[in-house]
């Protein structure tokens, strides 16, 4: 049988150097299944302390005492320590041991045996850690056929599934690939009819979640990363008993594996970063000049991307440089392409992780509206941040999206750059699912301008005053003028949006007009002051 890194009692009870001394079993015949992790020999009355626990422990009764008492105590120290079994020989010290000793293993649920006849205890303590050897070597050869075969299927073309189907044979239980935080990436194995592992699996992260234990039995290695520090994790194997139990060598094995899957996914994200980047610089040295419009069609056939004679729409996805750390293109990249296929239309995607952009043309097929098209890609793109985990539920945003023009190739590289530099400049706008590029010309000249003193200066002359109210007093102002002037001066829908009641609303504008010394009313007032609201995002 095989057992967690050692023999069980019954069979060293079964090997030539005990079986010599004529065992009798005391005391717990029903737990000989346990396992031996090592043989140790002492009668030091002491003896519990030294012990770590899995000790098949030989005796000649010399350390148990002679009080009913004192043996007692001893058993029940040695069973504390979770020793595998207490031998005893008899001879000079029992000739059969006492009750005392008797009742208090088999209380404790301590296996005690008593030996007949005298026998070497150093040839017991070899024969028996030659077995012990023997199985954990046995363990390793079945674990390294694992790894064997595993490595066989990654040099033959195979991937995480191969490698996760291997293992999942071997074990007899389903395995599952899961993201650090707890995310499921890819599984494999099933359970016995009547089971869901996917279920079980649910369970597991729910437990984990909560900080309660595991389902019994669930196996959980850490796949190592390529991140900084020796810690670092990639992903986590999962092994749950549910046809079967999990034992050592399905340890062993996983632990193999894990080392195959670092490999493979480092060398998976590794060729779809290149792939990535290839593909974005493409786009940027279209959108650039440095490729020719009526060249590109081709270069663009030869990285996968065919949209026949259909207009041809530019997107662009801008990530806050905080948002993307370094080893995140990969995933990012894979994880909008696959987001990308439900669109339905030819797309061609890039990474540029220098200016933090994700660039990309999608075909605009027949009956299919530039609106339309925009809400199903930032839908995509947004999805593929999240899985890639660049965005998440409840945080604000730090994905922007933007849509450029629809044309043909000549006008798709001018249509790319526009797209970027908007998203540039539309960094710290309200959250929207997609930014048209033409309604974000104004936010893209303010932004071109911020370096330039005197924008910083037509900003302070502007709302100036209003600014250092709101450093020293309250309410605050630039939120009601920023409504006010979001609904074009319409006094009820920016009251709303603020939870103000009318007049208080009222209060606030002549407040603000007295102020900055302007009338709200007047065009050219309100025109500088949208203009200053918007260009303070760019200004010191």
């Amino acid at each position: 049988m095989e057992t967690e890194g050692g023999i069980t009692v019954r069979r060293a009870l079964e090997l030539p150097g005990l079986r010599a001394g004529l065992p009798e079993v005391l005391t717990c015949a029903d737990r000989l299944e346990r396992t031996v992790r090592w043989v140790h020999a002492g009668e030091a009355p002491n003896i519990p302390a030294l012990l770590k626990g899995g000790e098949l422990l030989l005796s000649t009764g010399l350390g148990l005492g002679s009080r009913p008492a004192d043996q007692r105590a001893y058993v029940r120290k040695l069973a504390d320590r979770g020793i595998a079994a207490l031998v005893v020989e008899l001879g000079p010290r029992f000739e059969r041991l006492p009750t005392a000793i008797v009742e208090a293993a088999r209380t404790a649920g301590l296996p005690l045996v008593q030996l007949h006849r005298e026998v070497p205890f150093v040839a017991v303590t070899e024969e028996i850690h030659t077995e012990i050897v023997n199985g954990h070597y046995a363990l390793l050869q079945r674990a390294e056929e694992v790894h064997r075969r595993c490595t066989q299927a990654v040099l033959g073309g195979g991937g995480v599934p191969q490698v996760l189907g291997i293992l999942a044979d071997f074990a007899a239980n389903p395995v599952f690939l899961e993201t650090p935080d707890g995310r499921l990436l890819f599984a494999a194995g099933a359970g016995p009819v009547g089971t869901d592992p996917l279920q079980v699996w649910e369970g597991l992260r729910g437990a984990r979640a909560a900080r309660e234990a595991p389902p019994a039995g669930a196996l959980l290695v850490e796949v190592p990363g390529g991140g900084p520090g020796a810690g670092s994790v990639r992903a986590r194997l999962v092994l749950l008993a549910v046809s079967g139990p999990l034992v050592t060598v399905h340890r062993m094995a996983a632990e193999r594996a894990a080392g195959i899957l670092a490999v493979v996914l480092m060398q998976a994200r590794q060729e779809d970063e290149v792939a990535a980047r290839g593909r974005g610089d493409f786009l940027t040295d279209l959108a650039e000049g440095r490729i020719a419009p009526e060249d590109a069609p081709a270069q663009a056939g030869v990285l996968g991307f065919r949209p026949g004679g259909d207009p041809l729409l530019p997107v662009v996805m801008r990530l806050a440089p905080e948002s993307a750390p370094s080893g995140s293109w990969a995933l990012l990249a894979r994880a909008v392409t696959e987001e990308l296929a439900a669109v339905g239309a030819p797309v061609l995607v890039g990474v540029r992780p220098v200016e933090g952009r994700v660039p990309l043309l999608l075909a605009l097929r027949p009956g299919t509206t530039r609106a339309a098209l925009g809400d199903r890609v930032a839908t995509a793109l947004r999805a593929g941040a999240g899985r890639a985990g660049l965005e998440r539920a409840g945080d604000r945003t730090p994905v922007v999206v933007v849509v450029g023009a629809a044309g043909g190739w000549a006008a798709a590289g001018a249509g790319l750059r526009h797209a970027a530099e908007a998203a540039t400049a539309a960094q710290g706008l309200g959250e929207r699912p997609w930014y048209d590029a033409r309604s974000l010309d104004i936010d893209l000249l303010l932004w071109r301008l911020r370096d330039q003193p005197d924008l910083e200066s037509f900003v302070d002359r502007a709302i100036g005053p209003l600014r250092e109210h709101d450093r020293t007093s309250r309410p605050a102002l630039l939120p009601t003028l920023e409504a006010y002037l979001a609904h074009a001066g319409r006094k009820a829908e920016a009251a709303r949006e603020l939870h103000l009641n009318r007049q208080t609303l009222y209060n606030r504008l002549a407040r603000i007009g007295e102020l900055l010394g302007t009338d709200l009313d007047d065009p050219q007032a309100v025109l500088a002051l949208s203009l200053a609201l918007r260009a303070r995002r760019h200004t010191r």
